[in-house]
């Protein structure tokens, strides 16, 4: 039987499918994950260098933040797109940390393809693997030391560590941000059954070009991008109460159709009278509340502005559903569905609502709240790219301050840490034995990637400064790492230079468990009529771009 199928060739898949398999396909996956791993390598750390990414449309975004450069990239494949996964991931969970996470899982398969062409099968590098990234998360925890929402100076440090790699936060710049970053996040965090909790979407970030980044400024409430509706209402109310509305001022059509026989001018002007009395009573119920400011996120009849104009209330209308939200934690009022439901329970309070212009728009702002639980950040730059990367930089710092409170811990940086971990975990090697202890010694050489990539962006010789951590290390100086800003060792702690346990954490795990996956898969099988490789075919198991 075997002897008549031998000669035969088998077709399984359909025509023009093509396929790589065994140590091919394993080449193919961790040659890709290399490549994309490598793209942002050189973004890493406050020397890191910047990538343009240019649109198929022109759009031109000017980075050096991981996550939006993976997401600009728009890789085609499969194991560029774990990558990418990683990059979202590390962003959703601590919103920091995206380009350590990636090129750690680049090193970590680069390592792990040293060790197949050894003969090591991929079970035995995945189990040591795991071992070796539960290990350091251990370990981690060890080295870490606690912090609070009430240490601001350390929370500081920590925002201004994680936006240094951004180029518009020179200077004093950092500083500046990093304070306004904080003082939002303590105003919003929420003590429950003793831990601390945080949510960032009520930190509202408003973009405005203009001015620069040092005119970025925090407000204790709500920044509201629509204009007052009418010319005679106030501009300005001190000590406003705030009616927020989710129903519209205006006369509803009716959802059937129907139609009306006017017969004489009258009858018109009732009609008329009576549209008018309707939209009257709808302002008088505003009014009756006892409110200064309303604003509506529906929309609001031109008749019952000019009323409202008359009772000497603000009005905004439109106003974004998430706007209503953040408006509603910031004065304490609460939305209501309908005016009958209005009440003068339901109002909120703010110190100020005033409309200003801001970059030749007018904007509501509604501020000096009373422990409002919603703030916003209006960030300033001179034009839209250094918005949009000061955006990035904010984001970044609110999401490693976030990580650090909730976490309540954090571990010094600068390379001291993943130093610290790499020469703990070759220790843990030894005990561990067998060839799992080569795959463990693999993953400690993979965490120096940090400290090496950090001493080459600054000018320093990556392999006499790994080789100086270790032995410093060796004898006790475990805060030890990298000065970016003068190219020399020092003493981490000592100059602040620190970061979330959180974010460490999560790195670890993400690309622990996509080099875990990667190295699993030993078959790539590729439908007909998709581009698997610059060849067009992937028979040879060639590296895809």
């Amino acid at each position: 039987m075997q002897g008549q199928l031998s000669g035969q060739q088998v077709l399984v898949l359909p025509e023009g499918s093509s396929r790589v398999f065994g140590r091919d396909a394993q080449r193919t996956n961790i040659a890709v994950a290399y490549a994309v791993a490598n793209a942002v390598k050189s973004t890493l750390g406050p020397r890191g260098m910047d990538k343009m990414m240019v649109s198929d449309l022109g759009d031109i975004v000017i980075t050096n933040d991981g996550a939006t450069i993976l997401k600009e990239m728009n890789v085609e494949h499969p194991a560029a797109k774990m990558m990418v996964e990683i990059a979202k991931t590390q962003d959703e969970e601590v919103g920091d940390g995206t380009t350590s996470a990636v090129v750690l899982a680049g090193e970590l398969l680069h390592k792990a393809l040293d060790l197949l062409d050894q003969d090591i099968h991929a079970s035995t590098i995945i189990n040591g693997y795991k071992n070796a990234a539960d290990k350091a998360i251990t370990i981690l925890g060890e080295a870490s030391e606690k912090v609070a929402l009430k240490d601001e100076k350390l929370l500081q440090e920590i925002a201004s560590i994680s936006m240094g790699s951004k180029t518009v936060t020179a200077g004093n710049t950092k500083e500046l941000l990093a304070a306004l970053v904080v003082k939002a996040i303590r105003q919003i965090a929420e003590e429950k059954d003793g831990k601390t909790y945080i949510d960032k979407d009520y930190i509202k970030l408003e973009k405005k070009q203009g001015g620069e980044v040092d005119l970025t400024t925090l407000i204790s409430g709500v920044l509201i991008d629509k204009e007052i509706v009418h010319p005679s209402m106030p501009k300005k109310l001190e000590n406003a109460k705030i009616a927020l509305v989710d129903t519209a001022l205006e006369i509803e059509k009716t959802e059937t159709d129907a139609r009306i026989n006017i017969t004489s001018p009258e009858q018109m002007t009732a009609f008329l009278e009576q549209e008018e009395k309707m939209l009257k009573d709808m302002v008088e119920k505003v009014a009756k509340s006892g409110c200064t400011a309303l604003f509506c996120q529906k929309g609001i009849d031109d008749v019952a502005q000019h009323y409202l104009a008359k009772k000497g209330i603000l009005a905004a209308r439109r106003v974004k559903k998430s706007d209503m939200e953040k408006l509603s934690r910031a004065t304490g009022g609460r939305v209501v569905t309908t005016l009958e439901d209005l009440s003068s329970k339901d109002l909120g309070h703010a110190g100020l609502v005033e409309e200003r212009k801001i970059a030749g728009e007018q904007m509501v702002f509604v501020e000096k709240c009373k422990e409002p639980k919603s703030v916003t950040l209006l960030v300033r730059g001179g034009s839209q790219h250094v918005v949009d990367e000061a955006e990035r930089a904010i984001v970044d710092a609110i999401g490693a301050v976030t990580s650090a409170v909730e976490e309540g811990k954090y571990v010094t940086g600068g390379g001291s840490i993943e130093i610290n971990l790499a020469m703990r975990l070759r220790k843990y090697a030894i005990e561990v034995g067998g060839r799992e202890q080569l795959a463990i010694q693999a993953f400690a050489e993979a965490l120096e990637i940090i400290p090496r990539v950090l001493a080459e962006s600054c000018g320093m010789d990556a392999i006499d400064t790994l080789v100086e951590l270790r032995a410093k290390h060796e004898k006790g100086h475990k805060g030890l790492g990298i000065n970016i800003y003068e190219a020399k060792l020092a003493d981490m702690r000592g100059l602040n230079v620190i970061e979330p346990m959180k974010v460490k954490k999560q790195a670890i795990q993400s690309a622990s468990e996509v080099t875990e996956m990667i190295l699993r898969i030993d078959d790539i099988i590729a439908a007909r009529g998709r581009p698997s490789s610059p060849q067009g075919g992937m028979g040879g198991g060639g590296e895809f771009d």
